[in-house]
């Protein structure tokens, strides 16, 4: 059965993601669906999949993730307006019995993602 999972990394700190809001929407052209909204755990992980089963079907996804006010409520003096704040990956789900793990590992200055297993 296939499966979306993410985790945010802290690279500024060494640390996992806590807190971190995370949005999840499909995209059909220039139209997002919005599919679910969730905060990732003490371990920088969401409590269950973003998407399993039936639920993942071939196609275009966004996940934003609220990176700016993870790093503002721990206190990291960045500017206004923000360098990263929201960080915004798009990416295809072809294999929809696979799973597909999006990491982000993210600072105020850069992030990075790939696909995870």
């Amino acid at each position: 059965m296939g499966k979306l999972t993410t985790h945010v990394l802290d690279t500024a700190h060494g640390r996992p993601g806590a807190g971190i809001a995370i949005e999840l929407y499909k995209l059909d052209g220039d139209a997002r669906q919005p599919l679910k909204r969730t905060v990732t755990n003490d371990d920088g992980r969401c409590d269950e999949p973003l998407l399993e089963g039936d639920a993942l079907q071939a196609g275009e996804y966004e996940l934003v993730f609220h990176a700016g006010d993870y790093f503002a409520a721990a206190g990291v003096r960045v500017p206004e307006p923000r360098f990263v704040d929201h960080v915004v990956l798009r990416f295809g789900i072809a294999d929809v019995a696979a799973h597909y793990h999006v990491p982000l590992l993210v600072s105020p200055w850069a992030y990075s993602t790939y696909r995870g297993s």
